[in-house]
C-alpha cells in the first residue's frame, strides 16, 4: 500500500517537473518521504497547485479572448471562474465557456460606452473535494476603446539627411493597432523609418523616396480608421546652418521589469545633429549592447528593463556648432515576488502555528491571506503577524486545508499555497519541531512510547483571578504521587466556544500556570491534562472560572486628527470612544513642543478645540484622554502637525560689512536667532543705498548663503546696507542700517608685498607655532603667506595660508631640532621679500607646556580636565565708530572649521584709558563676533578663549583695533569771555576742548551775536585752528552785550554747540584814543613796551611777557613829561589830518564814493560816533561751500590774517577824530591778530583756505583772493576804492579751516556776490621783512590820500617818531611775504598811497616835534 502510494507520487513529481512546477513538487517530494518514513499513521501533504494561471489581456470589440488556467492535482479538480469576486454562471452562459484545460473563452467580447461586461479582473478557482480549494492570480481583462485619433499628421518638408517625425497620437491602449501608409501603400519599417509605442512615425536620413503623402490607421477589428492625409516633402541640402532644435523630445516612463523602453529623441539643423545618450551623466554605450540600441532619428530602447536601469536619460544632440539636450526619467517598477513562501504544517488539535510569508515588489506589495479559497478576516484566534504572517490559535479540525498567501502592488499579483494537516492527538508530528510552531506546542512533539498513562491532575482551581488574567494550581495524579517527571497541558476556551487553546507548563513537576490575555467579565472553561513519556493521560474535569469585570474606563478617542490653523494656533478634533461604558463627562487635551519634556494640558468639553499662543513653524505632539466617572480612560495615539510659517519674527544678527575694493562689499551676517524663523528660512533681501541719497535704495535678493558680495559700487562712496530674512509668507523685519566706505583707490597689485613687519615662533616638542603682522605698506594687495621650513635650510617644506591669517602651527617635527624657518608674503604678481627666524625644538623630556598644543600625547600625563588650545589669528576688524568684528581660527578644530560640539567661545575686550577700566566679556558660538557700543576714536585690545564642557583655553594674544573718528557729540565745555586788560573793544574767549571729541580736534568755530535768539546764520563767525584754547575779538562796541558760542570739528564734521555765555563790553574808550598810556601799565601781550633805548630791537617774533611786568623804573616827573608830550603829539597830529582833510575835493570823494557804490553794490551808513551799532555781518552759515582752488600763481602772494568786517561806518572830512580812530581801530586790528598768534609763519606760507559764499547758483561775479598792490588795474581800483569809501567794508579774508599745514592744495576762495551785504573784501598789504619798522612803535595811520589810479609798485612813507629818537621817512614795499609774525602789524592799507611833496611837508612838520619832544625825554 505504502510502495503504490510512493510510486504515485514519484509519477506526480515528475509530471510536475516536466511543467516547470519545482516547489510544489518538492513538498510532495517531502510529503511523500514522510509518508515513507512514518507509515500510515500519518497522512501525507497532497500536491494541490497551478499549473498555468490567467495573464493580463488587452482586447478589440467582437474579439475571441481566452484566459488561460491549468491545476494539477491527484484527483482531478473543478474549475471555476470568478469575475471581480463573484462566480460565473457558466452553464447558461452562450458567449463565455469553460475549455478542457479550465482556461475561459469568452466569444465576441462586447464594449461600448454604457456596457462593458466583459471588461474586468478574473481569477481561476480550483477545488478538489475533502482536500481543499486554491485561487490563481487575478488577471485582468482590458477592451480597446473605439478608434479615435487625438492628434494627426501635418505637412512638414525635411532637408534631405536631416530627420522628420509625423503624429498620430492615439490612446494607448490602441497604440498597438497603429500601422502607417504612404500613397496609400504600407510603410515598411527598418532602421532608418521607426513607429514609436504612441504610434508617431519617425523618418530618419530623409531620402527623396520617403516624400510623399502619409496616414496612419488604425485596425482594431472591423472597420479600420484612417486619419488625415499629410505631405511631407522633401527639401536639398541646405546651403547655410541652420540652428539646432529639438522636434520630439524624451518624455518620463514608468515600465515594468522585463519590459522594453523607448525614449524618442529626434532632432533637427544643418550640419546634421549627431545623436547620444547619456544615463545618471555617465555615458551610455549603445553600439554593441545586446540590451541598449540606437533606433531611427536617435531614439533609444532598452529591452529587457531591470530596476537597475531605472535613472535619468539625456538625449544629447550635437551638430559641430552647437549643443542641446534634453532630459526624461526612466521609472522601474517590479510586480510582487516571493522571498519565503508558506511551507506545509502538521499540527494537533489546541496548538498555535504560523504561516510565513515574505514577498517584495515595487510598490511595496500588500499582503491578504486565503483559506480554501476564502478570504481569512483577522480575529481573536487569526492574526497577522510581522505584517506578512498568519498566526491561527487554538487549532479546531475544520482549521485544516489550503492556505495561500497572495501579494498584490499596483502593476501585479501572486500567490503561494500551504498544506495545514490536523493529525490526531495520538499520532506523533513525523518531523522535528518546524519554525512555524510556538513554544507553548512544542511539548506535544515528543514521540510517545508504549506504557501506562497518568491519572487525571487533582483540584484544579483558580487561586488568582483578574480581569485580564488567571492563575490556576492542581495537585498531581493519584497514578504518579511524586510527579516530577510530570509535565501538564492546560486546556482553556471561551464558554460555548468549542476552539481550545493550549498553555503548557515551563518544566517538569510544576503544578501552576498563569493564563494571560484574556477578556475581562468573561466566562472560560480550564482543564488540565498531565502527560508523561509515554503520552498524555487523563483530562482533569472542566473547570468554570469567570474573569473580573474592567472598570469601564473610556478607551481612545477615534479619528484624532490635529491641523494647524495660522502661524500660531492648531486645531485638534477626535470623536466619541468606541469603548467605555458611561457618559463622557470630559476630555483632556495633552500637547507638548517636539525636543521639549514638559507637556501641557487643557480641559476639553466638546470633540474639537484650537490652541493658541503656539511658536511659530514650530511641531508640536497632541493626544486625547476622555473621563468619566470613573476617571481617565486610554489616551490615544500622538498626532504631530507643524504649525504654519510666517514671516520672520528677528532680524538677520551680526551684520558686518568688509570693504573688499573700491566697487565691491561683501556682507556677512548670521540668520535669525533660533525659534524666530517662523518658517524656512528660503533666502534674504539686502537692501543698500548711499548715505548721501536716502530715498534711492537698491534692493538685491540672494539665496540662504549667509553672505553677498555687493558689486558695481561708485569710488569712496558711503553706502548704507541692511538685511532681511525671507520665508514663503514674506519677508521679515531688517537689521539696522550698517554703513561702510568704498575705498578710493583699489590696492595696488603690480609689485610683490613688501616684507612682513614682524616674525615670531615659538617652539614645543614636535611643533612649532609661528605668528607674525602683516607689512607695514598696507596700500599693496596681499593675497596669502608662504611659510617655509626645514631642518637647517628652509626650503624643506612650504605652506600657504590665507592671507588673513595670523598664526599657524608647524606640526609633525622632530623633538631636539634646529629648524630654520621664513616668512613671505604673496599675491598674483609674486612672493615678496623673505623674513628668517631659526628655533630649536624642546626635547621628549620636557613636557612643559606640552598639554596645550599635544593633543592626546602617548608621554604627557594629561591631567583632567586638560586645557584646551587658545584660539590663534585673533584679528579686530573696524567697521565703524562703535563697532570691530573680532574673527579668530580654532586649532583643535577639523580644517574647515565646522563646529560640531558644545563648545563656546568668549570674547573680552577693554580699552586702556583709563587705565583701570575692567575687561567686557561676551560668549560666542561661531568663529566670530560683533563687538557693538564703542567708544569712537579709542583703542580696544582683544583676546578670546575657548570652552568645551569643564575644559577651557588659556586666553589668546591679543588683538588691538581703533574705532573710527565721529563728529563730535558734545560741545567745548568751560566758555569764559574776559575783556582785555586796557582794550575794552577786544575781548580774549577761552574754552576747554569736548569732554566727547571722539577724534583729534582740526578746528573750533566762535560764534558771537549782540541778539541770543537771531537765526543762527545771523551770527558773526571766528574761525580757531584746533590747537588753540584762547582766541582774541577785537572792533567790538563799547556798552553792548554780546553773545557767544562755540562749535568743535575734527575730520568727520561738526560738533554740538555750547550753551551761549553773555558778556557786555566795557563803557570806557580811553585806551583806543591814547594807546601809549598801556605803556605806563603792563607791557602785555599786545600793547608796546617802553622804549629802553634809542637801539633797542626785540627779537624776532617778539615774544612779550603775556601777563605784563615794569620795563624801567619810573619816577612820577619822568610819568608826567610823557603824558604831556603824548597830548601834545597827538594834538598836533589830529590838527594836521584835518588840515589836510579839509583840503580835499568833496566833488571828487563823491565822485569816488559813488564809483564805489556801483562797484560793490547797497550799504548802510551809520551818521556818526555817538549812533554806535553791532557789526553789521551777515554771514549765511547754511550756505557757505568750500571750493578748492589751485595754488595762487603770484611768486609773491600775500598771506593775510583772518579779520571780520566790523561795522560800515560814513566818515565825513570834518570828523577828524573819527578818520582817526576808524584807521586805529583798522590797524590795531591786524596788529592784535597778529600778537594773538592765530597763525603761525607756515601757516602763513601754507595753506590758508578762505571762505566760500555762493549766495546762489550763479557764477562769482567778484573773486577775492589773496593779491598784492601790485595786481591789475581792476583789482586795484576796486581795493582802492574800498578804502576811500571810508571803511564802509573792512577788509580781510575769512579763515574757514584753522588746520596750519604746510601744503597749499585744495585752497578754497570766497566768492561774494556784489549785491549782498558783505560788501567787497579789500586784502591790505604786509610790510616786508627787511624794513626799518619797530614792532614796538603804534601803528596809527596818519593821512589818507587818494591812490594813483595806474597800476605801478604803490609805495608808502611815513614819519614814525619814538620816545627816544627820529627816523627818517620810510618807503614800504611789498615784494614778498613777512619772514617774522610780528611784522603783520600793518602801518596802511595796502591800498593808502600818498602823494611825495604832500607826505613830505607834513612829515617834516612832524618830525620838528618829535625833536623837541626827544630833548624833553633826555632832560
Amino acid at each position: 500500500m505504502a510502495a503504490g502510494r510512493a510510486r504515485r507520487l514519484l509519477g506526480s513529481l515528475w509530471i510536475a517537473l516536466l511543467l516547470g512546477q519545482p516547489d510544489p513538487a518538492g513538498a510532495a517530494a517531502r510529503s511523500g518521504s514522510q509518508s515513507l518514513l512514518t507509515g500510515s499513521l500519518v497522512r501525507t501533504f497532497t500536491p494541490f497547485y497551478f499549473l498555468v494561471e490567467p495573464t493580463d489581456v488587452l482586447s478589440v470589440r467582437g474579439a475571441s479572448v481566452v484566459m488561460n488556467c491549468s491545476a494539477y492535482c491527484e484527483t482531478a479538480p473543478k474549475i471555476e471562474w470568478k469575475k471581480d469576486g463573484t462566480f460565473l454562471n457558466l452553464v447558461s452562459d452562450d458567449r463565455r465557456q469553460l475549455l478542457p484545460d479550465g482556461s475561459l473563452l469568452i466569444n465576441s467580447v462586447v464594449h461600448s460606452k454604457h456596457n462593458k461586461p466583459d471588461e474586468g479582473y478574473y481569477q481561476c478557482v480550483a477545488t478538489v473535494e475533502s482536500l481543499g480549494t486554491i485561487v490563481s492570480r487575478t488577471a485582468k481583462l482590458t477592451v480597446a476603446g473605439l478608434p479615435r485619433f487625438s492628434s494627426q499628421p501635418e505637412a512638414s518638408s525635411v532637408p534631405k539627411g536631416s530627420s522628420a517625425i509625423l503624429n498620430c497620437e492615439v490612446n494607448a491602449d490602441l497604440a498597438p493597432f497603429v500601422r502607417w501608409e504612404q500613397d496609400r501603400q504600407p510603410v515598411l519599417l527598418d532602421e532608418r523609418v521607426y513607429k514609436l509605442p504612441s504610434g508617431a512615425l519617425i523618418v530618419s536620413n530623409a531620402t527623396d523616396t520617403d516624400g510623399g503623402l502619409y496616414r496612419c490607421v488604425i485596425e482594431s477589428g472591423g472597420t479600420p480608421k484612417y486619419s488625415d492625409e499629410a505631405e511631407l516633402r522633401v527639401l536639398p541640402d541646405p546651403e547655410e546652418p541652420q540652428d539646432l532644435m529639438f522636434v520630439r523630445q524624451p518624455s518620463s516612463l514608468t515600465k515594468l521589469t522585463g519590459q522594453s523602453a523607448v525614449f524618442p529623441c529626434v532632432a533637427v539643423g544643418f550640419p546634421v545633429p549627431y545623436i547620444r545618450w547619456t544615463r545618471n551623466e555617465e555615458e551610455l554605450i549603445t553600439e554593441g549592447s545586446g540590451r541598449f540600441l540606437l533606433l531611427a532619428g536617435g531614439s533609444l530602447e532598452i529591452s529587457e528593463v531591470t530596476e537597475q536601469d531605472a535613472g535619468t536619460y539625456t538625449c544629447i544632440a550635437d551638430n559641430g556648432n552647437d549643443t542641446i539636450e534634453a532630459q526624461a526619467e526612466l521609472t522601474v517598477q517590479v510586480p510582487p515576488e516571493f522571498l519565503k513562501r508558506p511551507a506545509n504544517i502538521y499540527a494537533h488539535e489546541s496548538m498555535d502555528i504560523v504561516f510565513e510569508c515574505e514577498v517584495t515588489g515595487k510598490p511595496t506589495p500588500t499582503v491578504k491571506w486565503v483559506k480554501n479559497g476564502d478570504m481569512v478576516i483577522p480575529s481573536d484566534y487569526f492574526k497577522i503577524i510581522k505584517e506578512h504572517n498568519l498566526q491561527v490559535l487554538g487549532l479546531v479540525k475544520s482549521d485544516e486545508g489550503f492556505y495561500q498567501c497572495i501579494a498584490e502592488n499596483d502593476v501585479g499579483n501572486a500567490q503561494a499555497g500551504a498544506q495545514l494537516i490536523i493529525l490526531d492527538l495520538d499520532v506523533a508530528i513525523p518531523t522535528l519541531p518546524p519554525t512555524s510552531l510556538t513554544s507553548a506546542t512544542n511539548d506535544h512533539l515528543a514521540p510517545a512510547t508504549a506504557g501506562p498513562l497518568p491519572s487525571a491532575p487533582r483540584d484544579v482551581v483558580a487561586t488568582l483571578v483578574s480581569t485580564r488574567f488567571i492563575r490556576l494550581t492542581w495537585r498531581t495524579p493519584v497514578s504518579d504521587p511524586q510527579g516530577d517527571n510530570l509535565t501538564y497541558s492546560i486546556f482553556y476556551t471561551k464558554e460555548g466556544i468549542n476552539r481550545e487553546r493550549v498553555e503548557n507548563t515551563s518544566r517538569p513537576g510544576e503544578t501552576q500556570v498563569m493564563i494571560q490575555n484574556l477578556m475581562p467579565e468573561t466566562v472560560y472553561v480550564f482543564r488540565v491534562v498531565a502527560q508523561n513519556k509515554h503520552g498524555p493521560g487523563e483530562s482533569s474535569a472542566p473547570l468554570k472560572v469567570a474573569t473580573q469585570p474592567e472598570v469601564q474606563l473610556p478607551g481612545p478617542a477615534p479619528n484624532i486628527r490635529a491641523s494647524a490653523t495660522s502661524p500660531t494656533s492648531v486645531t485638534v478634533t477626535w470623536e466619541t470612544p468606541l469603548s467605555g461604558n458611561g457618559e463622557i463627562q470630559n476630555y483632556k487635551l495633552y500637547y507638548m513642543e517636539k525636543g521639549q519634556d514638559t507637556e501641557q494640558d487643557v480641559d476639553v468639553a466638546g470633540l474639537s478645540y484650537t490652541i493658541n499662543g503656539l511658536k511659530k513653524y514650530t511641531e508640536y505632539s497632541f493626544r486625547v484622554v476622555a473621563y468619566n466617572k470613573h476617571g481617565p480612560g486610554v489616551s490615544t495615539q500622538d498626532v504631530v502637525v507643524r504649525t504654519l510659517s510666517d514671516v520672520p519674527s528677528a532680524p538677520p544678527q551680526n551684520l558686518t560689512l568688509e570693504v573688499r575694493n573700491s566697487k565691491s562689499i561683501m556682507l556677512h551676517w548670521q540668520p535669525p536667532p533660533a525659534g524666530t524663523h517662523s518658517g524656512q528660512i528660503t533666502g534674504y533681501k539686502i537692501r543698500y543705498r548711499k548715505v548721501s541719497r536716502k530715498s534711492d535704495v537698491t534692493e538685491s535678493i540672494g539665496g540662504t548663503q549667509l553672505y553677498q558680495l555687493i558689486e558695481g559700487l561708485e569710488r569712496g562712496t558711503e553706502y548704507s546696507f541692511r538685511v532681511a530674512a525671507l520665508t514663503v509668507n514674506g519677508t521679515g523685519p531688517a537689521t539696522d542700517w550698517v554703513s561702510a566706505e568704498t575705498f578710493e583707490s583699489d590696492l595696488d597689485e603690480t609689485r610683490v608685498p613688501e616684507v612682513p613687519s614682524s616674525l615670531h615662533v615659538r617652539p614645543l616638542v614636535t611643533s612649532i607655532v609661528v605668528s607674525w603682522t602683516p607689512p607695514e605698506n598696507q596700500n599693496i594687495v596681499v593675497r596669502g603667506y608662504a611659510i617655509g621650513y626645514g631642518i637647517g635650510s628652509p626650503h624643506a617644506q612650504t605652506i600657504k595660508v590665507d592671507y588673513k591669517q595670523r598664526y599657524y602651527t608647524i606640526e609633525n617635527l622632530d623633538p631636539s631640532s634646529h629648524y630654520v624657518i621664513t616668512l613671505k608674503a604673496f599675491n598674483n604678481v609674486g612672493e615678496g621679500i623673505p623674513l628668517y627666524e631659526s628655533a630649536v625644538t624642546r626635547p621628549h623630556s620636557d613636557t612643559s607646556e606640552v598639554d596645550l598644543f599635544v593633543i592626546n600625547a602617548p608621554y604627557t600625563p594629561v591631567p583632567d580636565p586638560s586645557p584646551m588650545m587658545p584660539p590663534v589669528g585673533v584679528q579686530a576688524s573696524i567697521l565703524s565708530h562703535d563697532t570691530i568684528r573680532i574673527t579668530w581660527a580654532d586649532n583643535s578644530l577639523p580644517k574647515n572649521q565646522k563646529i560640531t560640539d558644545a563648545r563656546y567661545y568668549t570674547v573680552r575686550w577693554k580699552t586702556n584709558i583709563p587705565a583701570n577700566t575692567k575687561y567686557k566679556t561676551a560668549n560666542a558660538t561661531t568663529l566670530s563676533y560683533l563687538v557693538t557700543g564703542l567708544k569712537p576714536n579709542t583703542l580696544y585690545e582683544f583676546s578670546v578663549m575657548v570652552t568645551k564642557g569643564r575644559r577651557s583655553s588659556t586666553w589668546s594674544m591679543t588683538a588691538h583695533g581703533t574705532t573710527f573718528e565721529l563728529v563730535p557729540t558734545s560741545p567745548p565745555k568751560d566758555v569764559t569771555v574776559v575783556s582785555k586788560e586796557g582794550k575794552p573793544r577786544t575781548i580774549i574767549v577761552n574754552w576747554q576742548p569736548p569732554s566727547e571729541a571722539n577724534g583729534k580736534i582740526t578746528g573750533y568755530i566762535i560764534y558771537y551775536s549782540t541778539d541770543v535768539n537771531a537765526e543762527i546764520h545771523d551770527w558773526v563767525i571766528e574761525p580757531v585752528v584746533g590747537n588753540r584754547l584762547t582766541h582774541q575779538i577785537q572792533e567790538l562796541t563799547l556798552d553792548t552785550p554780546y553773545y557767544f558760542k562755540i562749535q568743535a570739528r575734527n575730520s568727520k564734521g561738526m560738533g554740538p554747540m555750547s550753551e551761549a555765555v553773555q558778556f557786555r563790553t566795557p563803557k570806557a574808550e580811553s585806551s583806543d584814543k591814547m594807546p601809549n598810556d598801556q605803556a605806563s601799565g603792563s607791557a602785555g601781550k599786545g600793547s608796546r613796551p617802553v622804549d629802553i633805548g634809542a637801539d633797542y630791537k626785540p627779537p624776532l617774533g617778539g615774544s612779550n611777557s603775556p601777563h605784563g611786568s615794569p620795563t624801567s623804573p619810573l619816577d612820577s616827573n619822568m610819568l608826567l613829561v610823557i603824558i604831556v608830550s603824548v597830548g601834545v603829539i597827538t594834538i598836533v597830529i589830529v590838527v594836521i589830518v584835518a588840515v589836510f582833510c579839509t583840503r580835499r575835493t568833496t566833488s571828487h570823494q563823491k565822485k569816488k564814493r559813488a564809483a564805489c557804490k556801483s562797484v560793490n553794490g547797497s550799504h548802510k551808513y551809520k551818521g556818526n560816533s555817538k549812533d554806535v551799532k553791532p557789526p553789521d555781518l551777515w554771514i549765511h552759515h547754511e550756505r557757505l561751500e568750500l571750493k578748492p582752488i589751485d595754488k595762487s600763481p603770484d611768486p609773491n602772494p600775500i598771506m593775510t590774517d583772518t579779520p571780520i568786517p566790523r561795522n560800515s561806518q560814513d566818515i565825513t572830512p570834518v570828523d577828524n577824530s573819527m578818520d582817526s580812530n576808524i584807521h586805529q581801530r583798522r590797524n590795531s586790528y591786524r596788529g592784535h591778530e597778529s600778537e594773538d598768534s592765530m597763525s603761525t609763519l607756515a601757516g602763513r606760507r601754507g595753506m590758508r583756505p578762505k571762505m566760500m559764499m555762493p549766495f546762489d547758483s550763479q557764477p562769482p561775479q567778484q573773486s577775492v583772493r589773496n593779491t598784492p598792490s601790485t595786481d591789475t588795474m581792476p583789482a586795484s581800483s576796486s581795493q582802492t576804492c574800498a578804502d576811500h569809501q571810508d571803511l564802509e567794508s573792512t577788509t580781510g579774508s575769512y579763515l574757514a579751516n584753522a588746520q596750519e599745514e604746510d601744503s597749499a592744495q585744495n585752497l578754497p576762495t570766497a566768492h561774494v556776490r556784489p549785491s549782498h551785504p558783505l560788501k567787497s573784501f579789500a586784502v591790505p598789504a604786509v610790510p616786508p621783512a627787511g624794513s626799518a619798522y619797530d614792532p614796538a612803535l603804534p601803528s596809527t595811520p596818519l593821512l589818507t590820500q587818494q591812490a594813483p589810479a595806474h597800476p605801478v609798485h604803490s609805495v608808502k612813507t611815513a614819519s614814525i617818531g619814538t620816545l627816544g629818537r627820529t627816523r627818517p621817512p620810510m618807503p614800504v614795499v611789498v615784494p614778498s611775504a613777512p619772514d617774522v609774525q610780528e611784522t603783520t602789524r600793518m602801518l596802511e592799507d595796502s591800498e593808502s598811497n600818498y602823494e611825495p611833496d604832500e607826505l613830505t611837508k607834513e612829515m617834516a612838520h612832524l618830525e620838528g616835534l618829535m625833536k623837541d619832544l626827544n630833548a624833553i625825554t633826555t632832560a
